[in-house]
């Protein structure tokens, strides 16, 4: 049996991760979890990795993160020359270890690395790859799914996650790659030394914070007197969603404890994501001691935000859709009545997403762009815009499973972003008294 043979392979040359070795050796004589483990390798598909941690070539491990890493690397040289990259990681368990290991495999291969000193949201790494310049990244994250499971998805030059493309050819170079011996290393502590390997500057964070804080539309905050419960849900949302509420004037703000610090186990919501109620269910439990006009969830890379608001007794869950519609009327509305709409503003959603969308930008001329699903093809489209000199023109992109970006200073999703829209945009409705029951009128 090729598994069998694969599992001794893996016990010999994997000596040195104790804690592969002890995995290995607890299903020594279980053919179903040997066969489930090394029956195939982790694909490396168009958006990069993503498996349950653990041992074999099914796995996610130090291993698999470093032949993909290699395949990466070997497609960034083979494209661009003093070629740079920039890493960042969420509050999975090993995504820091996963995060050093591709670190150490791209400064082997003669690139220069950027990596975030703690836990930062998958936007921040899209963010850092454009203000550094970079050639490429990598963010540690498996999203929203169990916390048995880690992923690493890449990133192009845009600060894009790969195309289809690019993809295809990074494939070919991960395949290439022996699993044991394939992948150079170097010490990450040398790397430090040596300086290819380089903390990303607070500047960076600051940066990136103010650009999102641009996007802010009316200063009505510390006005509304905005009362929020918040939850990262053990992710890495924590200190830039705090950071930026405060930013504009939400002060209010009660973080949910158990929720409150990095921990990849999620101990608290197995499912961690913010689609559904169980993870708002600790949120829900303090509504009703709080109050609050607003309750927030982000999902562990912070890429994504879910929200609740009070609905008579109770609080409702809005959908991606509803939240989407929602932001683009507010952005739409808002930018005309003080004379900011620009002339045919673009909004982009995926195929997937309410075509409402549709009847509330012809009410404001606004262009509406349909893609695919996958927030990559709306970064796509932002990137042909600033390719045209036409990037002002973009307002709104979102998809229904809670991703929302304005502007485009990053190429993904931003819950950082859309924690910061969604917070002003009720606001402004309660100052205008149109708030009720927590759903806000938008004169459709």
């Amino acid at each position: 049996m090729e598994e069998l043979n694969l599992y001794k392979q893996w016990l010999e040359n994997a000596k040195d991760q104790v804690d592969l070795i002890d995995e290995l050796k607890s299903i020594e004589n279980d053919t179903d979890a040997i066969f489930d483990r090394f029956y195939k390798e982790l694909e490396f598909g168009t958006g990069g990795l993503r498996g349950v941690i653990g041992a074999g070539t099914n796995r996610m491990n130090v291993f698999t993160v470093a032949k993909a890493t290699q395949g990466f690397a070997d497609f960034i040289n083979a494209k661009y020359t003093n070629p740079s990259v920039a890493i960042a990681y969420d509050s999975r368990i090993k995504s820091d270890v996963f995060s050093k290991t591709a670190a150490c495999v791209f400064a082997a291969n003669g690139i220069k690395v950027y990596i975030y000193k703690e836990l930062m949201p998958t936007p921040m790494l899209s963010f850092a790859v454009r203000y550094l310049k970079c050639s490429g990244g990598v963010v540690v994250t498996a999203s929203h799914n169990p916390s048995k499971y880690n992923g690493y998805k890449a990133y192009d030059a845009n600060g894009c996650q790969l195309n289809l493309d690019d993809s295809k050819k990074v494939i070919e170079y991960v395949n290439r790659t022996p699993i044991f011996n394939g992948a150079k290393q170097i010490p990450f502590e040398d790397g430090l030394k040596s300086g290819i390997i380089e903390y990303i500057h607070d500047e960076v964070i600051t940066d990136y914070l103010n650009t999102v804080k641009n996007e802010s539309i009316n200063d009505v905050c510390k006005d509304a007197d905005l009362k929020v419960i918040y939850t990262p849900l053990n992710g890495a949302g924590n200190k830039p969603v705090r950071a930026i509420l405060d930013m504009i004037g939400v002060k209010d703000v009660t973080v949910v404890k158990e929720q409150e610090e990095p921990d990849g186990n999620f101990p608290t919501t197995p499912y961690p994501n913010p689609e559904v109620r169980e993870a708002f269910k600790l949120a829900l439990d303090k509504a009703e001691e709080i109050k609050p006009d607003l309750l927030l969830a982000t999902d562990p890379d912070c890429d994504r935000v879910g929200i609740a608001v009070k609905d008579g007794n109770d609080y409702t869950l809005l959908t991606g859709n509803q939240v989407g519609v929602l932001l683009l009327n507010y952005i739409l509305s808002e930018n005309l009545n003080k004379g900011n709409l620009i002339n045919c503003p673009i909004a982009v959603k995926t195929i997937v997403t309410t075509s409402l969308v549709n009847k509330i930008a012809q009410k404001y001329g606004c262009e509406v762009v349909d893609v695919l699903t996958g927030f990559k093809f709306i970064g796509g489209v932002i990137a042909e815009l600033e390719s045209k000199g036409e990037a002002e023109r973009y307002v709104l992109g979102f998809e229904e499973s809670y991703g929302y970006l304005s502007g485009g200073y990053v190429r993904d999703k931003d819950a950082v972003n859309a924690s910061m829209l969604i917070c002003e945009m009720a606001a402004f409705y309660k100052l205008k008294g149109k708030i009720w029951d927590g759903y806000y009128y938008i004169g459709l």
